[in-house]
């Protein structure tokens, strides 16, 4: 038995049979390049992908620093071993030499020499140097899967409460997670506000995160236990530490069969104070869970999952088809439907060509061409998108949302961009709703938000995402484990942010709702009442303590502890305050 101690990203205990995703798994094509242009560009990309393989390697060195000294030494060693293959090597010659001298695609070149490389080690009588094999394949199989981002290898035939176990979690690997079969996942890299602890907690899998040393430690079939409540995983547990983790997952149980009762229960304070909780959903699949938690619709739904593990970009008509799909589903009740976001760490392989050459060079894809800035320089793909979901609207009540917006410049764009397509489509007889749907703005940058009284203007409605609002506020990247100690949702600039948001669209008289997620975290309900909203989105999972949480506040209670919050320059001191206030409830 082996424990190991991580994040605890979403709730719950899972025990089951592990399953080892390997990250050379992948299906390689293989095609020739015709141009000189074409071998540039499939040069340069190896080199990023060498270069982000490289960043990976720092980043499990300093996560194997936490292991126990003796563990920590040898994991070193490897890591340095693999480090050294990745510098100025044969190894990276021979990739560059078999794209530009064979004329091969890059993944084609790096899995060829690969196999050439590995495969000279085995033929040699020294055993030591004969291993050196595997450690090519490994770093082999590293630089694929970046070269390869947004493609991720199929989980193929699962059991089911298969508990995933990788070295890191992308959200290709999140969208193909069924929670029928998927019982929870772990990984070594990767922290609390990640897209992938994102998705944990939206499916409502347990699920750890940051764990040094899990690899090498678990094989597939082992029985692992996930505790995404305490941040444990238990690997090959003994049968006292099965039954301990068996009755602490029936308490679990039975508070959660508890709080299902609120299912049909109207989000009201105890003033009488109405709010709408509303649910943050990735795929068509998830449509379930969000009814069956008793979301009133769907405050962000998440498009970019629509590109993911496929090679091809989808058409209007398949796009229209999943999206008709889901709005029929939600019976009526509202559909926000989020834009492509596509950039940062959410990258799409059927997307390649058009994310190389918006994506690629950038020093910094996350403050580059992503979201609504790749929309708009990609007409084709955006009008293919936007018909998709006028179309939709016919078959129930549609919201539009533009991700990234820093001007209202950009909401005329695009409101002149759908004013044209609605007249196309209705030209063309398609079955329209009665009024173009409402065109809403993400307040996901400093910028908007301090540009909040002007996007008022020309928005129909406010979603602030607290996630990236935070994320760009502080300067920290969430997905990083490095630094995800430093990301505060709390700290007085971006809670003065998102009050300074709230009031705008109050005095524009727009809705305004929060969909990032202190939206679905209890303690931060009674702040963000007490600031105005009273639209809230969250993972399904989410919506019942939440609800338990708003039927015992008083909003006007609430709005006087907000007030003191604000006037508090330590995060520190607000969350003190923050966890005060469960007086209040």
């Amino acid at each position: 038995m082996a424990t190991f101690l991580g994040a605890g990203v979403s709730p719950g205990i899972v025990m089951g049979p592990a399953r080892v995703i390997e990250s050379g798994s992948l299906s390689v094509p293989e095609y020739a390049l015709k141009t000189d242009k074409d071998i540039e560009a499939d040069t340069e990309r190896l080199e990023r992908a060498l270069a982000k393989s490289r960043r990976q390697l720092k980043a499990l060195r300093t996560k194997s620093k936490s292991l126990p000294p003796a563990a920590a030494e040898e994991m070193g060693y490897l890591l340095d071993a693999h480090g050294a293959m990745l510098a100025e090597s044969r190894l990276v010659r021979g990739f560059r030499r078999r794209i530009q001298e064979g004329q091969i695609n890059a993944e084609a070149a790096v899995q060829t020499e690969v196999a050439h490389m590995a495969r000279g080690f085995e033929q040699l009588d020294d055993p030591y140097i004969a291993a050196r094999a595997t450690d090519v394949r490994e770093v082999g199989g590293r630089v694929l899967r970046n070269l390869m981002e947004g493609k991720s290898p199929s989980l193929g035939e699962l059991s089911a409460g298969t508990i995933l176990i990788a070295e890191d979690i992308t959200p290709a690997d999140t969208a193909q997670m069924d929670p029928a079969v998927v019982g929870g996942f772990a990984a070594v890299l990767g922290g609390a506000e990640g897209h992938a602890a994102i998705m944990a907690r939206s499916l409502g899998l347990p699920a750890v995160l940051g764990a040094a040393g899990l690899l090498q430690a678990v094989k597939t079939g082992d029985i692992v236990i996930v505790d995404g409540q305490a941040g444990r995983i238990v690997v090959n547990p003994d049968k006292a530490t099965q039954r301990r983790y068996e009755d602490k997952r029936a308490v679990l149980l039975r508070e959660t069969v508890k709080l299902q009762r609120l299912r049909d229960v109207p989000a009201i304070t105890a003033d009488g104070a109405k709010v709408t909780l509303l649910a943050n959903l990735e795929l068509v699949r998830d449509t379930k869970h969000a009814t069956e938690a008793g979301a009133e619709g769907i405050g962000l739904l998440r498009t970019e999952f629509m590109f993911m593990n496929r090679s091809d970009v989808p058409n209007e008509e398949e796009q229209y088809e999943i999206l008709s799909t889901v709005v029929k589903h939600m019976d009526g009740r509202p559909v926000t439907v989020r834009t492509l976001d596509i950039g940062g760490e959410k990258l799409a392989y059927s997307l390649g060509a058009i994310l190389d050459d918006h994506v690629g060079d950038a020093v910094n894809p996350a403050l580059g061409v992503r979201a609504i800035r790749l929309s708009l320089r990609e007409p084709k793909l955006f009008e293919a998108q936007l018909c998709a979901i006028l179309r939709a609207a016919a078959h129930g009540p549609v919201r539009i949302l533009l991700p990234m917006i820093t001007t209202p410049g950009e909401v005329k764009q695009v409101r002149d961009i759908v004013t044209r397509l609605w007249l196309r489509l209705q030209r063309r007889g398609v079955d329209l709703p009665d009024e173009v749907p409402p065109i809403g703005v993400m307040i996901e940058i400093p910028g908007a938000a301090l540009a909040a009284d002007a996007l008022a203007q020309t928005a129909d409605f406010f979603a602030i995402g607290s996630n990236d609002l935070t994320m760009y506020t502080l300067a920290i990247d969430r997905a990083d484990e490095r630094v995800a100690h430093l990301y505060n949702p709390l700290h007085p600039a971006v809670l003065r942010l998102i009050e300074f948001t709230v009031q705008a669209a109050l005095r524009a008289r727009i809705p305004v709702s929060i969909c990032g997620e202190i939206a679905g975290d209890p303690r931060f309900t009674p702040l963000l009442l007490g600031f105005g909203v009273r639209e809230l989105s969250m993972s399904p999972m989410a919506l019942a303590r939440v609800k338990q949480r708003i039927l015992k506040l008083d909003t006007a209670d609430a709005a006087r502890r907000a007030r003191l919050v604000m006037e508090i320059a330590d995060s520190g001191r607000i969350a003190a305050l923050l966890d005060d206030m469960d007086g209040l409830a």
